[in-house]
């Protein structure tokens, strides 16, 4: 009897306590989740379709210029990009909810951007390119972000002080520019011949001014000031004003809408102009 007393107290005494454990446990607080982390890179507001389209490449594909210091120069050493235009292509894509290192970048010149961007191989130019009634018909460009004029690099020896100077000279100019038809239009207006030397490149065309193919580099000036060194000098000469946009594909127009809004922004944020002062433009 007393044996079988004790057993049954403590099968007594188990049960209780399994009892009171169970019930313990079940009063617990679950465990709060730890709060999901905020996405990096996310655009502040749902894409229009042609933006979203870019971004679910992962890649913004920009045309830039590698031989104009100040807007887009590469570094020959070690390949990167540097200057106005391509933070320009920099904040584009975070707005996009990309990042820096998505950005792929393709020097262009004056004579390539446009079929780039017609055969689908840019997403967007940046480079310095000039918005023209006959290329709105070709391309859509964005507001203005920056606005230039046409000038004229001689060497101080030639003794130039305008272009009526250039009477009979030869100036050269880049390949599928508007500088050649500026300067024509202003040498009729003052009833001088001048002939014109075509090269792909700015450096080209620099490098034949200082061996005396050509007297004169006519460019946009802010460009010129690039190619300045101690024994030259851009003359005072400056004619066609030059807006720069950013172009895009004919018929993007939610892309150019989206650029629109964010060179607007910057525009009223004062951050173009803190751009523009980085880069000597302002």
């Amino acid at each position: 009897m007393k044996r079988s007393a004790l057993l049954s107290l403590l099968l007594a005494l188990v049960l209780a306590f399994s009892a009171f454990a169970l019930t313990g446990c079940g009063s617990e607080e679950p465990a709060e989740e730890p709060a999901a982390e905020e996405p990096t890179g996310e655009p502040a507001a749902e894409l229009p379709a042609e933006v979203q389209a870019i971004a679910d490449t992962g890649k913004l594909r920009v045309g830039v210029k590698a031989d104009v210091p100040n807007f887009g120069l590469q570094d020959a050493a070690t390949g990167e990009y540097e200057g106005m235009e391509i933070d320009l292509a920099y904040a584009l894509a975070e707005r996009m909810g990309l990042s820096k290192d998505d950005v792929v970048f393709e020097a262009v010149t004056a004579k390539t951007r446009g079929p780039l961007l017609d055969n689908g191989q840019l997403d967007v130019v940046i480079a310095t390119f000039t918005i023209k009634p006959e290329r709105l018909e070709q391309w859509n460009f964005s507001d203005p972000y920056y606005q230039d004029e046409v000038g004229l690099l001689v060497k101080k020896a030639g003794g130039y002080e305008s272009l009526a100077d250039l009477d009979g000279k030869v100036i050269g100019v880049a390949q599928g520019a508007t500088s050649r038809d500026a300067v024509q239009a202003e040498a009729d207006k003052l009833g001088i011949k001048v002939e014109f030397l075509e090269f792909a490149t700015y450096p080209e065309i620099n490098a034949a001014l200082e061996s005396g193919r050509v007297d004169a580099f006519s460019v946009d000036k802010s460009i010129l000031t690039g190619y300045l060194t101690d024994d030259s000098v851009i003359l005072p000469d400056g004619f066609s004003p030059q807006d720069y946009g950013v172009a895009t594909k004919l018929g993007t127009d939610e892309l150019r809408d989206f650029i629109n809004e964010m060179l607007a922004d910057m525009q009223e944020s004062g951050e173009m102009d803190e751009l523009l002062a980085k880069w000597n433009l302002g």
